[in-house]
């Protein structure tokens, strides 16, 4: 069964079967969230069977919290819920933060092999995704060894809707089966864009909280999975602190929080507020995640350390360096500072092999991957740019041209490689310099 614009179905309808929805997580302006488990995690399919096996009947306390509706559930128990699904999602510390367009499914398989343990998809339209089925098969992917293996399992819709819309989608996804991999409904209210303001989603719902009170309500009260929000700041801190508690109320399950306002587009320009962060981890009781200034493995630390998040999200540096979990560094971040960094003997080009690699298998728009193609390798492009006008000039791309590419860069004697840290400094399990 296939819904369009005009299958207007009484809202208890998509209630009946909402309620039904068993791996679905939402966000707060709409994106999808892929988690991913640690190396090592149980697969997809058998996930719940292994989870804590050694306390079968802690499990199961907190598997029947964890698929229960929040309608059912207030106060203490909804937050013990909101634990329990956590911990059932394997407690993931690093996270490939939604990008439009970037994290698709080879994107996220090339971080997931570097270290991440969980990524949101790319953000989702939810009037295209519901109307339009070339949309819906390439923006929202995943495949059978990511199911069945983990590395690519548990991830978290991501879309952009207005209240309706949305419910509708997630009833086309649910009846499509989609609710096999999909672990959050996730509302996310981060997007600053020009075009987030004419949709009147994004980041400019912060000025509607009703709003984006009744949205995460409804879908709190009637999915079986917990719902996760992902909002920014406001200018003042208070204000943000109240924004959290009402989201905590209104059933967030899991809050994501990106340290800069919705005006301060340029991360480079401006730093992430991860005081503020702390602030609302301090204030709410639900799982918090960290977004923002994410550059290498001792922010990862030190963020977790000065925010106390659970968590930490990031965008725009996995972009340039999807090993960033896996201890590797730019040459921004490791040459002309602190001593002890060495070549890692990985760079942008082996990655970008890698990636074309995963792409030739599990297939995505062009568009992403020459968007891939220019975030690794920009420093590459501006040694030699006359490599870059040729990829400029391609107006169709095959695997082909672009392998060659990499190649041409090599054979011009350009290498930037990738640094890590030496291991006399120590790291402790998970990946983290100690």
């Amino acid at each position: 069964m296939k819904l369009n614009s005009s299958s207007l179905y009484p809202l208890s309808t998509f209630v009946k079967h909402l309620s039904r929805l068993k791996y679905t997580m939402a966000s707060s302006t709409s994106q999808n969230l892929t988690l991913t488990l640690p190396a090592g995690s149980p697969s997809e399919l058998d996930f719940d069977d292994h989870l804590c096996s050694e306390k079968r009947e802690q499990q199961e306390h907190q598997s029947s919290l964890a698929d229960s509706p929040s309608r059912c559930l207030a106060g203490e128990l909804r937050i013990e819920r909101a634990w329990a699904h956590w911990k059932k999602l394997g407690e993931p510390k690093f996270i490939v933060a939604p990008m439009v367009d970037n994290s698709e499914l080879p994107f996220r398989m090339l971080c997931r092999k570097y270290g991440a343990q969980a990524a949101y998809t790319p953000m989702l339209h939810s009037r295209i995704f519901s109307e339009n089925e070339k949309y819906r098969s390439q923006e929202f992917t995943t495949c059978k060894m990511c199911v069945t293996r983990g590395s690519d399992c548990r991830r978290i819709a991501h879309y952009l809707p207005n209240s309706v819309l949305m419910i509708r989608t997630l009833y086309w996804k649910q009846l499509e089966e989609w609710n096999l991999i999909v672990t959050m409904s996730t509302l996310i209210w981060v997007c600053p864009q020009r075009i987030a303001r004419r949709g009147n989603y994004g980041a400019f719902l912060m000025d509607n909280l009703p709003l984006v009170k009744s949205l995460v309500e409804k879908l709190a009260l009637n999915l079986h999975v917990p719902v996760s929000c992902k909002i920014r700041v406001f200018p003042n801190l208070q204000d943000t602190i109240n924004y959290a508690r009402m989201l905590e109320d209104a059933g967030c399950s899991l809050l994501a929080v990106h340290g800069r306002t919705r005006d301060e587009k340029d991360g480079k320009k401006f730093r992430a507020d991860w005081n503020a962060i702390k602030a609302v981890k301090n204030a709410v009781s639900i799982p918090v995640l960290a977004n923002g200034d994410i550059r290498h493995m001792d922010d990862v630390q030190r963020c977790l350390e000065e925010t106390g998040a659970d968590g930490v999200l990031s965008a725009e540096s996995l972009l340039e360096n999807p090993a960033l979990f896996a201890g590797f560094r730019t040459a921004e971040w490791a040459l002309g500072g602190e001593e002890g960094n060495k070549d890692g003997e990985l760079d942008q080009a082996i990655l970008l092999v890698e990636y074309l690699k995963l792409c030739e298998k599990y297939p995505v728009p062009w568009r992403m991957i020459r968007s891939h193609v220019h975030k690794l390798l920009g420093e590459w492009f501006r040694i030699q740019p006359q490599v870059r006008d040729q990829l400029n000039s391609q107006s169709k791309l095959t695997f082909e041209f672009l392998y060659n590419i990499a190649d041409q860069l090599r054979e011009l004697g350009v290498r930037i490689p990738l640094y890590t840290k030496d291991a006399h400094e120590g790291r402790t399990s998970n990946g983290i310099a100690t």
